[in-house]
């Protein structure tokens, strides 16, 4: 609901601040007072184009910011959070300005977008429960809702209490979406599989040959620089065994000499057993130090073997690093990943075909609910239409007659062409005689009556599942008298329970208001300005008066406007 309208610097408006209410708020004022300025820029704030043009002379900039109270819209809530907009208090604050330069739009302080706010306010489209408008106009400016196939069947739907049965077809329509998703993907994919599949298992093949172990990489790269080296240790090897167990002059040899002969000279010079006793004992070491590296030179007998079996192995593991990791562990973990994607795509075909059938599945239970949702629709129809040409009738609007276009969609093959809401296309449609055939109403030119169809169709159709600001233009045009009255009455009873907006010159629509405001233009410092007064009860009386009359208001005139007054409020 709209609370408060600000508009400043704009055409012929210099400051005006205007605070409306719910139930139905009407605007009267002279021929040329500024009635469709003040409509212009309401629209401004549904997201209509703005135009440097529009600027009050001697200005640079107009601005026009309308505060709106959220508490019965939780969707919009919700769609200010999706486009990251804080709300305060339940309220929404939007902010137009247009300059010379650039216009700029502004959601609770927060710069955005047009289209932006064209989505919060009033979207093109009502899809239920997502997309309902917060402002809705119709007339000469804006009837874009009532010209939508898409609004239309909403209207149906609600009218028809159909909006949980459409609601539970939806959530399985979107789970059949999904999944012929998920086999279009699937599909795509199995083009390429039998190439993919074969590729996969070449390089599982490549890493399970080689067979790898945790940690191999370092310990191969140590023992291959070792085995570089073995020609080295073999030599020197070679010469300590030749040194110290040769058949000639070796230490082993000299050592058992000197021992022999020692202990030969024991019973000569007992200090000489000591001695004897140490190079017996150097002897033991010298043996087994001969035994350590003959059997360590052992090690070395087929070195250049090893050594080419093992570069050959640090080879394959270079070239597998360069393809799966630098180090060994991810190159092993790589042939997990492998195994996993080779299950995967070989279980392809099975996952596809149960896709299938449950798609299939899925497809049989939706037809079902589309059909049940075209009966009750067709059902529903034949009750909407009938009831808004009695209130058509009621309108004056003889020889027009209301119908809608219905269909159910099929495909080539005879199956129903399902979509988010059915397999229902209808389309609101109007004729202007027996005569003529029926024609959308989107092709209707007039702003006077099509504000009137509209008026007959909120009249039968209710309030929608979010209520909203709906502003009528010209919806009196062309009728009178009784007629007029009965526009008002419409009018009135709309608003129950949310707002209405009416621009009227008629004193029996204005007689109906919960809120009324006048319009004025005068001259101020050699200027014109536009001023929006908000009546009291005997303000109401004179304007009303005034509308019956003209600028000449009489007694007579005074009384006709109270009594009207007082058979509203009856």
């Amino acid at each position: 609901m709209l609370l408060d309208l600000k508009v400043t610097h704009f055409a012929i408006i210099d400051n005006l601040h205007l605070s409306f209410q719910p139930g139905l708020n009407i605007v009267s004022g002279e021929t040329g007072a500024g009635k469709s300025i003040l409509l212009k820029g309401l629209g401004l704030l549904m997201g209509m184009k703005g135009s440097p043009d529009q600027i009050r002379t001697g200005h640079t900039s107009a601005f026009i910011e309308g505060r709106f109270d959220l508490s019965h819209r939780k969707d919009i809530e919700q769609r200010l959070i999706d486009l990251g907009i804080e709300t305060e208090d339940h309220q929404l604050i939007v902010r137009r300005v247009v300059s010379e330069d650039k216009s700029k739009v502004f959601l609770n302080g927060s710069l955005s977008t047009l289209g932006q706010l064209r989505e919060v306010i009033a979207p093109l489209l009502e899809v239920t429960g997502s997309q309902a408008p917060l402002i809705e106009m119709t007339g000469q400016h804006d009837s874009r809702h009532l010209l939508s196939k898409s609004y239309h069947l909403d209207i149906i739907d609600h009218f028809g209490g159909l909006l949980e049965l459409r609601g539970s077809y939806a959530a399985k329509y979107r789970e059949w979406k999904e999944i012929g998703d998920r086999i279009q993907l699937l599909q795509t994919k199995t083009g390429a599989q039998e190439r993919e599949l074969d590729y996969l298992k070449f390089q599982r093949e490549e890493i399970v040959s080689f067979d790898p172990s945790p940690g191999e990489d370092v310990t191969l790269e140590v023992e291959v620089k070792r085995l570089k080296g073995a020609h080295k240790l073999s030599s020197y090897l070679e010469q300590s065994k030749e040194a110290l167990g040769g058949e000639q002059d070796s230490v082993l040899s000299t050592l058992q000499r000197l021992i022999a002969r020692g202990q030969e000279l024991q019973n000569i010079d007992e200090d000489l057993i000591e001695p004897v006793q140490a190079l017996d004992l150097a002897r033991n070491q010298v043996e087994d130090a001969l035994f350590r590296l003959e059997r360590r030179s052992k090690d070395f007998e087929d070195s250049d073997t090893q050594l080419e079996k093992l570069e050959d192995r640090l080879s394959q593991l270079r070239k597998l690093q360069k393809k799966y990791g630098p180090s060994m562990d991810e190159i092993i973990a790589h042939l997990l990943k492998l195994e996993t994607e080779i299950a995967l795509l070989s279980n392809l075909e099975i996952e596809l075909e149960e896709l299938f059938r449950l798609k299939e599945s899925l497809a049989l239970d939706l037809s079902r609910r589309a059909e049940e949702l075209h009966i009750r629709r067709v059902a529903a129809v034949k009750i909407f239409v009938q009831s808004v040409n009695d209130e058509l009738l009621d309108l004056n609007m003889k020889g027009l007659r209301f119908s809608i276009f219905m269909e159910r969609l099929r495909l080539a093959d005879g199956n129903l062409a399902l979509s988010s809401t059915g397999a229902t296309e209808l389309e609101f449609c109007t004729q202007t005689s027996s005569k003529d055939e029926p024609k959308p109403l989107a092709k209707y030119a007039s702003g006077g009556e099509l504000s009137r169809i509209l008026l007959s169709i909120k009249r039968v159709g209710g309030m929608g599942q979010f209520p909203r600001t709906y502003l009528f233009d010209e919806v009196d045009t062309g009728v009178s008298g009784e007629t007029a009255e009965k526009v008002g009455r419409k009018l009135r009873s709309i608003a129950a329970g949310q707002q209405v907006i009416c621009v009227t010159h008629l004193p029996q629509v204005a007689m109906f208001a919960h809120h009324h405001f006048l319009i004025e233009k005068a001259p101020v410092n050699g200027d014109v300005t536009m001023s929006v007064t908000p009546l009291k009860a005997k303000e109401r009386v004179q304007e009303i008066a005034r509308l019956i009359s003209g600028e000449k208001i009489t007694p007579a005139s005074l009384k006709h406007a109270s009594e009207l007054l007082r058979q509203a409020e009856a």
